[in-house]
């Protein structure tokens, strides 16, 4: 009789989802992802399922580590614009220093398309961090931190999308000083 491999789940699926960031779901082949796991691949499909169940809990446990840290910065009782200033210095941090880029971008690109849960995970994500940056403008605008004549619907919609053109400029020229030059701009235009 074959014996069951036991293993922590949360974690094998932090080791898979470092595989999947690096390499990519279609890079990423079974092998390396249950050697990253230390698990067989019968064990995967025992606990898991295929590749592709592996990969939508990674792309959840992904959106859920990002969606636990901006909790963390709503707990804070720091103005909304220092919470803004923050996230923005802390997204160009991970810009510049992260090996892989962005797994939810990478996923977009690659992978949202084929699997519509991968896309609404995606898009669970982009909403939460949307309306999180929303109501931090909104806020602030309140605060008097922002300009009231700005659009916090606008500005939190170009901050994202200028937030994936800083993780694309990365990757093609391997800048930080460019990247963090952005984000000073960014933060000096919505200034008041």
């Amino acid at each position: 009789m074959a014996r069951n491999v036991e293993f922590n789940e949360e974690e094998a699926i932090q080791k898979a989802m470092d595989v999947f960031w690096e390499k990519g779901y279609k890079g990423a082949s079974l092998r390396d992802l249950t050697d990253a796991m230390k698990i067989n691949s019968s064990s995967l499909y025992n606990t898991i399922g295929d590749k592709q169940e592996l990969f939508v809990k990674c792309v959840k446990h992904y959106t859920g580590i990002r969606r636990k840290d901006i909790e963390q910065r709503l707990a804070s009782k720091a103005p909304a614009f220092t919470i803004l200033k923050k996230y923005i210095d802390d997204a160009v941090t991970v810009i510049i220093t992260g090996a892989n880029g962005c797994m939810a971008i990478k996923a977009v690109f690659e992978a949202a398309t084929d699997d519509k849960r991968v896309t609404e995970a995606l898009k669970a994500d982009s909403d939460y961090a949307y309306q999180f940056l929303h109501d931090l403008i909104a806020k602030a605008m309140e605060e008097g931190d922002i300009s009231k004549d700005e659009d916090a619907e606008l500005l939190a919609d170009y901050f994202i999308s200028t937030w994936t053109g800083w993780h694309e400029s990365y990757l093609l020229h391997k800048d930080p000083l460019k990247i963090k030059r952005m984000a000073q701009y960014f933060i000096k235009q919505i200034s008041k």
